[in-house]
């Protein structure tokens, strides 16, 4: 039985990644339906909570439908992250994450998410004192360093542990890759045969299938997967990795009906969390995954993606539904 905390997630657990504007409270409602064991918000800028920032504010939206969750955030400034850890529990989550990993520019060349690889002592010490901030567990998303040079994540994990989170989720590729070519789990398998890690480690990079999913399972040891991108405009994939693990043999993709089903759900929550403009705006950026690979399908994707109106968004999701009723996936 793998642990956080208090918290049991079962023998394998899927974790839902923390996305930036795609892991909102409707993303995250579909997947939990779907098998999702553990899910995290969007990465929350710490300065953006302490100065009562909107849209940092909207994030810390968490639901008792999706628990177990976790709230993310992310920083530069010991003493802000400390702040803001603060703020976050008072939302209620039952864990709290640390963004070391996020590679993008904005974010890494200021110190904070990946970029605080490059400093491992502030990292720890940074840790150690979210953790003395809150009575919640708290847990760390990273890779496994700056670059090839710098990757010292079998350090780390045991630092980090020794300061007090209570498990870990490592990417398992380095900043400087972004998303580009493989990701590296040989890193976390040494982790998994260090005797000193006591705490779960849940790998994260390429599970885009259930036969990978069982794959990096047995070969690498991990205690449990985080999904991100294989997960968004296909929530089933929580579900399937999890029949096939259990039976060795695969679910059945999802048809039309199911597809069109998940996608109007997610839309009603979207509309219902933002409103009816913001809400159909950001379900843009879904449908493209929600019918991958259906012949002759652009002019219908063309028409979600730019209706405004969630009535008329509805109706081209019914159409699609009727005239694609036999494809076959």
């Amino acid at each position: 039985m793998i642990k956080i905390g208090d918290l049991n997630l079962g023998d394998f657990p899927l974790l839902l990644a923390p996305m930036e504007d795609v892991s909102d409270p409707p993303f995250r409602a579909v997947c939990k339906t779907n098998g999702a064991d553990l899910m995290y918000t969007e990465f929350i800028s710490s300065e953006g909570l302490i100065r009562d920032a909107a849209k940092s504010v909207q994030k810390l939206d968490v639901y008792d439908y999706e628990r177990p969750i976790g709230i993310q955030i992310f920083g530069n400034e010991i003493s802000s992250m400390r702040e803001a850890a603060a703020i976050a529990e008072e939302a209620g989550p039952d864990i709290l994450d640390i963004n070391y990993g996020c590679p993008v520019n904005k974010v890494a060349c200021k110190g904070a998410g990946a970029g605080i690889l490059l400093d491992i002592d502030k990292m720890v010490a940074m840790t150690a004192e979210i953790v003395k901030a809150v009575k919640i567990p708290v847990t760390v998303k990273t890779r496994l360093g700056w670059d090839e040079s710098t990757i010292k994540i079998n350090e780390v994990t045991e630092r980090l542990q020794d300061v007090g989170i209570q498990a870990i989720s490592i990417h398992a590729r380095t900043r400087k890759q972004m998303y580009k070519g493989e990701a590296d789990w040989s890193y976390l398998g040494e982790i998994m045969k260090n005797n000193r890690i006591k705490i779960p480690v849940f790998g994260n990079g390429d599970i885009d299938s259930p036969e990978k999913a069982k794959a990096y399972k047995e070969k690498y040891g991990v205690d449990g997967l985080m999904i991100g991108r294989a997960a968004i405009g296909y929530p089933w994939i929580f579900n399937e990795i999890k029949h096939y693990m259990q039976t060795g043999s695969l679910l059945a993709v999802p048809d039309m009906e199911e597809r069109v089903k998940v996608a109007k759900k997610h839309l009603d929550f979207s509309v219902e969390w933002k409103g009816e403009k913001l809400g159909v705006l950001e379900m843009r950026r879904h449908y493209t995954n929600y019918f991958r690979g259906i012949p002759h399908f652009k002019p219908y994707r063309t028409s979600l993606v730019t209706t405004d109106e969630y009535a008329k968004v509805n109706d081209i999701l019914e159409e699609v539904s009727t005239v694609f009723a036999d494809e076959v996936f």
